[in-house]
C-alpha cells in the first residue's frame, strides 16, 4: 500500500473501531476491565514498583484507573501523559487524586503543576492492534515520538480488547511496537516472530530484553475497593 492509501485505511478502521467500542455497555466494559485488571496484576505485579504511567480513559478505552489506585496503595507512584505541542513527545507527570487536571488534546485531562517524571512501565491503551503488537492510535504519533526520545524505554504494556484485533496495521517506519498486550483473553508477548500468546504467563518482573463501577465523585477521587 502506499503511504496516502495506509493513511486512508488508517482512517476508515479507526472510525469504525471507534464505532464498536462506543457501541459496548457499562456491563460489559465493566467485565472487560475486570477481567483485564486480573491479568495485569497477575502477570505484572511488579507495577507497584517505580512509576507507573497510565491514560486517562477515551471513548470507552480500557479504564486504568482502577488498577493504578490499587498500586499506589502498595507503594507505586502513578502519572499520566501531557502533551506539549503538536508533533513533539509527550511529557509524564505525577498525577494521583487531589493534583489539579486541566482538559487537553481531545477533552483528556492532564495534571497542572506536578513534578515531571520518567516512567518504568507505561499502559498503553490501543484503539487497534495487530499481531506484531503494533498499535493503532488516534493518528498524532504521540506515543511512538514520545518512546523514540526517552532515553531510557520503559516497558510498555499495550491494552485493548480482542475485538479491536487486526491482521496488520500496516505498520510505517516510524511506528513502534509494545512489549506485550493485555486483552480480556489474556496476555501476549513479542517475540521476533510476533505476539506469542502465554496460555499460563509467570509474573514478569523485568522489561522485555527487546526494546465496575464508579463511586461518587471518582474523577479526582480513589474507585471503591
Amino acid at each position: 500500500m502506499t503511504p496516502s492509501e495506509v493513511s486512508a485505511w488508517r482512517k476508515n478502521e479507526r472510525a469504525r473501531l471507534l464505532r464498536e467500542r462506543g457501541a459496548l455497555t457499562e456491563g460489559k466494559l465493566a467485565e472487560l476491565r475486570s477481567r483485564i485488571d486480573h491479568h495485569l496484576e497477575r502477570a505484572f505485579p511488579d507495577l507497584v514498583h517505580g512509576i507507573l504511567a497510565f491514560c486517562w480513559p477515551y471513548k470507552n478505552e480500557y479504564d486504568a484507573r482502577h488498577l493504578a489506585a490499587a498500586f499506589r496503595r502498595r507503594g507505586a507512584t502513578s502519572a499520566l501523559p501531557v502533551v506539549v505541542a503538536p508533533k513533539t513527545p509527550l511529557i509524564f507527570r505525577e498525577w494521583h487524586p487531589g493534583v489539579k487536571l486541566a482538559e487537553g488534546r481531545l477533552g483528556i485531562p492532564h495534571p497542572v503543576g506536578s513534578p515531571a517524571v520518567i516512567p518504568d512501565h507505561v499502559l498503553l491503551p490501543m484503539l487497534g492492534w495487530d499481531g506484531d503488537g503494533y498499535r493503532l492510535g488516534y493518528g498524532g504519533a504521540f506515543f511512538d515520538r514520545t518512546l523514540a526520545a526517552l532515553a531510557k524505554r520503559p516497558r510498555v504494556i499495550g491494552v485493548a480488547y480482542e475485538q479491536s484485533y487486526l491482521p496488520t496495521i500496516h505498520p510505517q517506519r516510524h511506528d513502534i511496537p509494545v512489549d506485550f498486550v493485555v486483552t480480556e483473553r489474556g496476555v501476549y508477548r513479542r517475540e521476533p516472530q510476533g505476539l506469542k500468546f502465554l496460555d499460563n504467563p509467570q509474573a514478569f518482573s523485568s522489561p522485555a530484553c527487546y526494546a465496575g463501577e464508579m463511586a461518587p465523585g471518582y474523577f479526582g477521587g480513589e474507585p471503591k475497593s
